[in-house]
């Protein structure tokens, strides 16, 4: 059993998002989407065969509805599909998550003409991170395959292979985007990637969380907490997509609802109930 997390550059559309979210298939465990960021993610698990369909689908669609020309959102992004990882949820399935990377990417830029970047292991020595790219796409680092410029309407897509990873923000009343870019420095290691971002009257430390065995969330919460100016407060947290079960066992269960965190949204609750999309409420917030 494989999870694709594809992050789509549209996120206020919801005529369109329930398009794209019907093209996902049967695969399509939750769908995340948020106006200021102008960006969704949809996350989709199931066996190679019926994964592989279902994410081709949901790329078409996607190519065939959105013009990059015509995007503005806060988060970075430099394509209509910008990111599209796979990740094998049996760690002893990692060499196959990558196959499942490697056929895509190259479809992707056969069929779409598309500019590609690998992340994750490239060879038995290499390592190429999303942050890598992110930094040096079209500077110091060329595409792996497609041309060798973006698609003006298109942009370039970056495809991966990682272990599972957790998106999580949390939201503050109180602080400017300074001081909050100040506490995501703050926080950031080698287990935990952080952004801030203006959103709306509020500002947002957007984590992702890329070792689930190092990182408590209530870690994070209260060490941001701890940070804050006089008079500033955590208004909200929010997970992005799904979690493992595991990453739930490590906390106390008085603090879930505190972490936005439930059974109901882990990977294994979702295989389970054979669910299709995210609660009501996550859309467009």
């Amino acid at each position: 059993m494989f999870e694709c997390v594809l992050n789509i550059s549209e996120g206020q559309d919801q005529r369109l998002l329930e398009e794209l979210s019907l093209a996902a298939g049967a695969s399509l465990r939750d769908r995340h989407s948020d106006a200021y960021h102008h960006r969704s993610v949809f996350t989709l698990i199931n066996e190679p065969g019926p994964l592989v369909r279902d994410v081709h689908a949901l790329i078409t669609r996607a190519y065939g509805a959105l013009d990059l020309r015509e995007h503005t959102g806060v988060h970075p992004r430099f394509g209509v599909v910008d990111v599209v990882p796979f990740v094998a949820l049996d760690p002893r399935e990692r060499d196959e998550a990558c196959t499942l990377r490697d056929d895509t990417a190259r479809w992707i830029a056969q069929h779409f003409d598309v500019p590609v970047f690998l992340y994750g292991p490239l060879d038995a020595d290499t390592v190429r991170t999303l942050p890598d790219i992110r930094r040096d796409a079209f500077t110091r680092l060329s595409p792996d395959l497609g041309p060798s410029r973006p698609s003006p309407a298109r942009g370039a897509s970056a495809v991966g292979c990682r272990e599972l990873l957790v998106a999580w923000n949390l939201w503050l009343e109180g602080v400017t985007l300074p001081q909050a870019r100040v506490i995501a420095g703050a926080l950031r290691s080698g287990a935990l990637r952080t952004l801030a971002f203006a959103h709306g009257d509020t500002v947002q430390v957007s984590c992702n969380v890329v070792d689930v065995h190092q990182i408590r969330l209530s870690q994070v919460y209260d060490a941001v907490l701890a940070m804050l100016p006089a008079r500033a407060r955590v208004q909200r947290a929010e997970l992005v997509g799904l979690a493992p079960r595991a990453l739930l066992e490590q906390e106390s269960p008085e603090r879930l609802a505190q972490l936005d965190l439930s059974v109901e949204r882990t990977i294994e609750a979702r295989l389970e109930s054979r669910a299709s999309l995210t609660p009501p409420g996550n859309d467009a917030r």
